[in-house]
């Protein structure tokens, strides 16, 4: 199984960030029904961000307030986080991750975003 992150490397404070994580090898559809956004920023833990599970309920962790909305595409095999009005605080390391049961047994190598004007 791999994962691959996609989207922008440097997003301006206020605007909207969008990543892609595109699976192979393994069907979120069928498979892989836990969908997860990890970061990490410069010099700290990992921090979970949210998740998107088997029926499409989501769950986010608090510390978003409501920024971060995470969707999948199964005829794709991809899943999506979407985060708004970003800070430089958001800049950090992200990661998708992927597991059958609820864990995080499959990560992709992470995309390093940065918030700057």
């Amino acid at each position: 199984v791999q994962l691959q992150e996609s989207g922008p490397d440097l997003v301006k404070p206020s605007q909207t960030l969008f990543l892609t994580c595109t699976v192979s090898g393994g069907s979120i559809a069928t498979s892989y029904y836990y969908c997860s956004w990890i970061r990490q920023p410069p010099g700290k833990g990992l921090e979970w961000m949210g998740a998107v599970v088997y029926d499409d309920r989501t769950y986010y962790s608090p510390s978003l307030k409501s920024r971060a909305s995470i969707s999948r595409d199964t005829s794709k095999n991809q899943f999506s986080l979407q985060l708004t009005n970003v800070t430089p605080e958001d800049t950090a390391v992200y990661y998708c991750a992927i597991d059958p049961a609820g864990g995080l047994d499959y990560w992709g190598q992470g995309t390093q975003v940065t918030v700057s004007s």
